[in-house]
């Protein structure tokens, strides 16, 4: 049985929440969320908040233990890019990237 949450349009470049992603792939729950927890990126609070919702979906659809979920997979994709303008000396423009992205869990007991 799977559960599966996404948090779309998130205002984090993907580049830095694959470094937190990558580092629960595979883990128990629990154990995912203690490592999410002593982080110190600014993404691993809004993954944190993405599988507490995955975990909060798979006891909707009554899994048989809660307690054996692993997060079967974690991936962070790009979303759009708000696309901004700095001044730069001289009268010139210099565009800004400011990146967002989409983040999946899929938790299983299997």
């Amino acid at each position: 049985m799977e559960a599966r949450a996404v948090a779309r349009y998130v205002r984090i470049a993907p580049r830095k929440v694959r470094l937190v992603v990558d580092a629960i792939r595979g883990e128990r729950v629990e154990s995912a969320l203690n490592i999410l927890r002593n982080l110190p990126q600014r993404a691993a609070p809004v993954v944190e908040k993405v599988l507490m919702s995955a975990v909060a979906n798979a006891e909707q659809q009554e899994v048989s233990d809660v307690e054996k979920l692993t997060v079967k997979e974690a991936v962070a994709n790009g979303g759009p890019m708000l696309k901004r303008f700095i001044p730069r000396a001289m009268g010139r423009a210099t565009p800004i990237h400011k990146r967002t992205s989409h983040i999946t869990i899929v938790v299983s007991d299997g």
